[in-house]
């Protein structure tokens, strides 16, 4: 039998008006292209805790981001008088141009912290309104092969690295998926425009060990970030 499977039904015993053999053609199941292949074949995701052993957080380091979220905290509930700036590119798709981007800061930072508390923004997801790119942490290659496990692989080594640096670190926490591999590294956090009303996003903020942002609404107002605070009492929010 070749590439087919030929199944042969006699016609006869079905009707009385057909007198010749139907042959019914089957296709070979190889030839059917799996429902597994494409987009939903993927390496494996490390867990949160593999991933953390594999990229840890030293003594040491656990202690400056500690310090840096108290003095984020201190400005934001106006203990403080210093301005949080949280300043840098919309979104990271050049580790290479993040990492000096980070060195100019860090070249700066003693010359405004008297007056200004800098925390880059390191943003490794991007919220769509309808399609389009989705981040760092989901297609790190820039080329539609959605490699997450090296988009997280790489975004909690950027992250690291900046807060060796000496820079906290700022993020937009889309996916909750992503916070656990990410939050230990955080200064600052936002809810974005799109998921402020989301009550998952709320609770996963009342979880965050560091201060957390919520965005006005797409429509501008601030009503549903106001909201969100109040539904996530158990961090220091702010709207913005």
């Amino acid at each position: 039998m070749n590439a087919s499977l030929e199944r042969v039904l006699t016609a006869n015993d079905l009707s009385e008006n057909v007198t010749e053999n139907a042959t019914v053609t089957i296709p070979d199941a190889r030839s059917i292209p799996s429902l597994t292949t494409g987009r939903i074949s993927r390496e494996a995701l490390p867990s949160a805790a593999e991933l953390r052993v594999t990229l840890p957080v030293s003594a040491t380091l656990d202690a400056e981001i500690c310090q840096h979220r108290a003095e984020i905290n201190a400005i934001l509930a106006g203990e403080d008088d210093r301005m949080l700036v949280v300043v840098g590119p919309c979104s990271i798709h050049d580790m290479k141009a993040a990492r000096e981007y980070a060195a100019r800061l860090v070249a700066i930072e003693p010359q405004v912290r008297d007056r200004l508390k800098l925390v880059m923004r390191v943003y490794v997801e991007k919220p769509r309104t309808t399609v389009g790119w989705k981040g760092l942490a989901y297609d790190p290659h820039l080329d539609g092969s959605d490699d997450m496990a090296a988009g997280l692989h790489q975004a909690r080594q950027l992250m690291l690295e900046i807060n060796q640096m000496g820079l906290p670190v700022a993020t937009e926490l889309l996916q909750p998926l992503t916070a656990a591999y990410l939050e230990d590294l955080l200064g600052w956090a936002a809810i974005g425009a799109r998921t402020t009303e989301s009550q998952i996003h709320r609770e996963m903020a009342s979880g965050l060990g560091c201060a957390v942002g919520f965005k006005n609404g797409t429509d501008g107002g601030v009503e549903v970030a106001v909201q969100a605070i109040g539904a996530a009492p158990m961090v220091i929010a702010t709207s913005v």
